[in-house]
């Protein structure tokens, strides 16, 4: 290699590692050999071995993945974990009734018997991880099918988890990263007896809600706490009396020190997906193309409910997670296609697929093995775009009928009565009237009515006709294409908006409600939608992925390739990952610079008495107005709400304990500032930034107002100053 371009190289290395400083999540069996320098340089004072070790207690040790879609961090020697208010909201519902609504009112346990148990509820601890690369891909060669080489690693991946080292109490998932060319094995334990504990009301909670939900600044306590059971030997049991509290490996110390601008914070979590290394015309076809459809769908479904929910508290404690899982996606949607423009990101993707073309070209070898790889990813882009399109108009709006739910579990017992018999399908009758008995508890005819009449009408003018299966068709043409009658005819003659009708049929005569459901028009309709729905767009939009996908794992090869000087994060897949960064505010726009933190007096400005998403609890206000804020305050005599860092996270990191430059608690991240969100697939330094909770209101919430200091007391509370790095430019 010349002087000239080795030189070119070190100096594109610098130039990555300046503008990613804080871009990637990544696994911590490798910080050592790739990050351990620069979270160093940006005012970390632990190693990278204190982060990950299969020798000694760890902070992984306490990063536990919540309910398989969350993340928590366990806190103290008795296994008392913390996550985020909305992770743990679903399982505050189910545990909440009119006469207890813990999500109106809060909870506190006083003592170990007050605790909940929570049917369903599981966590899990990474024990180890290993690179098993080689063993996977062992016997793959190039010019396999893909249906060949899948069933290679297959093979070999059975044989890996057979061999894995394992105690008879843990499991072994075995996950592929960089787009399938690169495999690692985690070793887990999972336990399932995990009880409530405690969660301020909504209203601090979820303070903001719909309104602030992806916004900075955020002045939610998004905080709920729960504890680990074990059985008397410390390892996983199902839920007994006898079980004890969780004896962790590490747990967490809390410090009260806070955060300045500028310090080092760190994020360990499971974060969901993300996708990073898409070509340009799959980042536009996501952002421009699909996203608008879903956001505009769920614009009328929030409207229906959100008005209903407004009108009437009960419908209100019905509907709250529902609304909320559906307005989250929806709202990040709509975020990531502002955050695209604001960043140019399109624009840099393509810049970045110039410089990929240019060095491809300038080399023989690559250019025969990589050169055709973008044009044939946008030839197959160009495919997908109207199938996937189509797609999405039949996915969101037969999701968004709540009846099809049902429809959908009873056209299930009756597809194992007509394939596997009789016997078979009343083996699993408990199956689904458990589901009929749950959903029924938060189901409103009369909301799913107008769901049905708004989201059909829309359905029948969008999804193509070749799409639409004949039956449906023609019981829109018999009420004149109108959706006002089929709805009107629709619910009144079915059995399944019925809850007593439905479920007394059911449980009275197994057999016979399977017959006569069979012919009831909800059932009829779904059937018949979702079956050529299946057959006409689903299909066909998996087909081209998995040649896309063939594709994607090519030029995710060829871009560790042709970049060697670059340090390529993986993609989130739901495995352990770090993230790091600095406290550090930024500019969503001209003439706006957004401070890192914000203070408990926001949320009197923001304060709306009777408002479901702004009101404040009278203590709350009370503790206010007498400054009684205990030692749970920063040098300005203010107590923090939340702080927002440049670590790169995403969707499943909600719970993730944020740690300090020493490794002490300081927060728990909750969400993503909106104008950053397009990190899922560009990362900007400039406006990525997460949104942490600080720890101190937490406590603060926890003691003042909750009166639980004695969960306090139970955590190893420190006062360490926390160390500042190398600020960054803002």
């Amino acid at each position: 290699m010349t002087k000239k371009l080795l030189l070119g190289v070190v100096l594109c290395f610098m130039a990555a590692a300046r503008v990613q400083a804080d871009e990637g999540m990544w696994l911590p069996l490798l910080l050592q050999q790739l990050n351990e320098p620069q979270m160093k340089k940006l005012g970390m004072k632990i190693s990278a071995d204190d982060i990950y070790s299969i020798n000694k207690g760890s902070l992984k040790d306490a990063v536990i993945s919540f309910g398989g879609g969350c993340t928590g961090g366990v806190v103290s020697a008795q296994g008392l974990l913390l996550t985020n208010h909305h992770c743990g909201h679903g399982r505050i519902q189910a545990l909440s009734s009119p006469e207890k609504n813990y999500l109106a009112d809060g909870f506190w346990a006083q003592s170990f018997n007050d605790e909940l148990p929570v049917p369903g509820l599981f966590v899990t601890f990474i024990v180890r991880i290993e690179d098993v690369s080689k063993a996977a891909l062992e016997g793959v060669v190039s010019n396999m099918s893909e249906r060949e080489r899948q069933s290679i690693i297959d093979k070999n991946l059975e044989a890996i988890r057979n061999n894995a080292a394992r105690e008879s109490w843990q499991n072994v998932q075995i996950r592929p990263f960089y787009e399938g060319n690169q495999y690692y094995l985690f070793v887990t334990e999972t336990f399932n007896d995990v009880r409530f504990v405690g969660a301020p009301p909504e209203s601090i909670g979820n303070f903001g809600d719909d309104t602030d939900n992806w916004v900075w600044p955020r002045h939610t306590g998004d905080f709920s706490v729960f504890r680990i059971y074990a059985d008397k030997n410390n390892r996983p049991a199902p839920y007994s009396a006898d079980n004890v509290p969780y004896r962790p490996r590490y747990f967490l110390p809390v410090s009260l020190s806070g955060v300045k601008e500028g310090d080092f914070a760190m994020i360990y979590g499971f974060p969901g997906r993300t996708n990073l290394y898409l070509p340009a015309v799959a980042v536009d076809m996501q952002v421009n193309v699909l996203n608008p459809i879903r956001v505009g769908i769920r614009d009328q479904i929030l409207a229906i409910m959100g008005e209903a929910m407004r009108a009437n508290p009960e419908i209100k404690l019905q509907y709250t997670a529902k609304q909320a899982g559906i307005a989250n996606a929806w709202k990040k949607w709509i975020g990531e296609t502002q955050g695209l423009k604001r960043t140019n990101g399109l624009e840099e993707i393509r810049r970045r697929e110039a410089e990929f073309k240019r060095r491809v070209a300038a080399n023989p070898a690559w250019n025969t093995a990589y050169g055709n790889l973008l044009p044939e990813l946008e030839r197959a882009y160009a495919e997908l775009s109207p199938l996937a399109s189509a797609r999405d108009y039949f996915n969101e709006t037969t999701r968004g009928i709540e009846i099809f739910r049902v429809a959908s579990f009873v056209e299930s017992a009756l597809n194992l009565h007509d394939t596997q018999g009789p016997d078979a399908a009343k083996a699993r009758s408990g199956q689904l009237i458990g589901f009929l008995k749950n959903f029924y508890q938060n189901y409103r005819e009369e909301i799913d009515r107008r769901l049905f009449e708004r989201l059909m009408a829309i359905y029948f003018d969008k999804v193509p006709a070749e799409a639409q299966p004949e039956y449906a068709t023609k019981l829109y043409q018999s009420h004149n294409r109108s959706a006002t009658a089929l709805t009107g005819d629709i619910y009144s003659s079915t059995m399944l908006a019925d809850p007593g009708k439905a479920l007394h049929m059911l449980e009275t005569d197994w057999d016979k409600a399977l017959e006569t459901l069979r012919q009831d028009p909800v059932l009829k309709l779904f059937r018949a939608i979702n079956q050529l729905g299946v057959e006409k767009l689903q299909r066909p939009v998996s087909a081209q992925q998995e040649q896309i996908a063939a594709l994607q794992r090519q030029y995710m090869a060829a871009l560790m390739a042709v970049f060697p000087e670059r340090r390529l994060p993986p993609d989130a897949n739901a495995t352990l990952r770090v993230s790091y960064g600095q406290v550090q505010g930024y500019k969503p726009r001209d003439a706006v610079r957004y401070e890192p933190i914000t203070y408990l007096d926001g949320v009197m400005e923001k304060y709306k008495p009777g408002d479901y998403e702004f009101d404040v609890p009278e203590k709350l206000r009370q503790l206010y107005a007498n400054k009684d804020f205990g030692r749970y305050v920063d040098a300005t005599g203010r107590v923090p709400v939340a702080f927002i860092s440049t670590a790169h996270t995403t969707g499943g990191n909600s719970g993730s304990p944020t740690l300090d430059a020493r490794g002490n608690l300081i927060g728990l991240l909750f969400d993503g500032a909106w104008e950053g969100v397009i990190s899922d697939y560009y990362f900007s330094e400039e406006i990525n930034r997460s949104i942490i909770v600080d720890v101190r209101y937490i406590l603060f919430v926890m003691d003042k107002f909750g009166g639980a200091g004695h969960l306090v007391n139970e955590m190893k509370v420190v006062t360490t100053p926390p160390s500042k790095g190398k600020k960054h430019k803002a």
